[in-house]
């Protein structure tokens, strides 16, 4: 194609010879190849006068950047129309108030199992067990969460499924014969637990049937031990086991107790009240003679094994030893190795 001539585009003639100039709105052409390329500038030598300056960019960058701000700018006061009434200051915004509310599962306060097993509503095993089915409410507002933590003094109340639980959950009196622990069997022995049959129900007109899930959570609320027989109480509710074996429990336990050996001078004073087991002393207690070699017993504590030790200190020998009462329930007429439920007119 020919080349359009310069005067058709007004522009002046070039010489012969003469470089084409280049078109400073053309990118460069980059590559190795036959192209056009920016000439690279020459650095002026210094003068003898001015010495050479060496400019450290890295640096002064760096000093640019810690130049820069490091927070919003505070807002400005507004100017007002008259120059001598003094600037009107911005007007700050209320927060707005957060309602307390009771349930919180921060570390502050007392979990609800902890506190509904306290105040004696049920067990802390049942309490998870309702608090997972949602049957529980905090000053009226649900729980649903484990772990949940409350005020000490919130008010606490159960569903109506929760209660109908409760009330579906059995208490059993046992008469436990010598051989059978009360609790984790040991070697050789059977726990009370295997005697909770049909064939060795106590029944009356009025009472319940036997049912296999009323051995599902049933536990010894106490123990009595293996040379031991009487009134063993086994139950589902966890308010009862709370009542006769919790820390604050105050439910008296009655024992009759065959001795033989010399009772030391003031050795029934001792037995009232003045023995200690295991370094910690132990609560009052009231024992009298019933007969020559019968004592009876009545304690507010348990401890392991704790008259046939106490009798140890006295210089008594426990030769039989038998539980008649739990509180206000009586062993009575149940036979040995039989049992029967809690009736409802019956309180511990």
């Amino acid at each position: 194609m020919a080349e359009t001539p310069r005067k058709t585009l007004g522009l002046p003639a070039r010489k012969e010879g003469e470089e084409r100039p280049l078109n400073p709105k053309r990118k460069p052409v980059r590559g190795t190849g036959a192209g056009l390329r920016r000439p690279t500038p020459v650095a002026e030598e210094p003068s003898a006068a001015e010495p050479a300056r060496k400019v450290d960019w890295r640096n002064k960058s760096k000093k640019k950047r810690d130049e820069r701000p490091t927070g919003r700018a505070a807002p400005q006061a507004r100017k007002t129309a008259n120059p001598g009434e003094a600037p009107r200051q911005p007007r700050p915004v209320p927060a707005k108030p957060v309602p307390a509310s009771p349930v919180s599962t921060a570390l502050a306060g007392v979990r609800v199992s902890k506190l509904m097993a306290e105040r004696g509503m049920c067990s802390r095993r049942e309490a998870d067990c309702f608090i997972e089915r949602g049957w529980v409410y905090v000053d009226g507002e649900r729980v649903s969460e484990l772990g949940t933590r409350v005020d000490p003094g919130a008010k606490i109340s159960l569903d109506k499924e929760a209660r109908a639980a409760q009330q579906r959950q059995m208490t059993v009196l046992l008469h436990k014969p010598v051989g059978y622990v009360s609790g984790q069997p040991e070697p050789g022995c059977e726990p009370a637990v295997v005697l909770i049959k049909p064939e060795n129900q106590q029944r009356s007109p009025d009472t319940a049937l036997f049912h296999a899930s009323h051995l599902k959570g049933l536990a010894p609320a106490g123990r009595l031990d293996i040379d031991s027989t009487g009134l063993l109480v086994l139950t589902q509710d966890g308010r009862v086991a709370r009542q006769l074996i919790g820390e604050n429990s105050k439910v008296e336990k009655e024992y009759l107790v065959r001795v033989e050996g010399q009772l030391v001078d003031n050795g029934l004073a001792l037995l009232n009240h003045g023995l200690a087991l295991d370094g910690k002393p132990l609560k009052l207690a009231r024992v009298e003679w019933l007969n020559d070699d019968q004592l009876r017993f009545i304690l507010n504590e348990g401890r392991k094994r704790q008259i046939r030790r106490m009798c140890e200190l006295v210089g008594l020998r426990v030769v039989g030893l038998k539980r008649v009462r739990i509180g206000r329930v009586r062993l009575g007429d149940l036979p040995l190795g039989k049992w029967r439920y809690l009736r409802d007119d019956e309180a511990f």
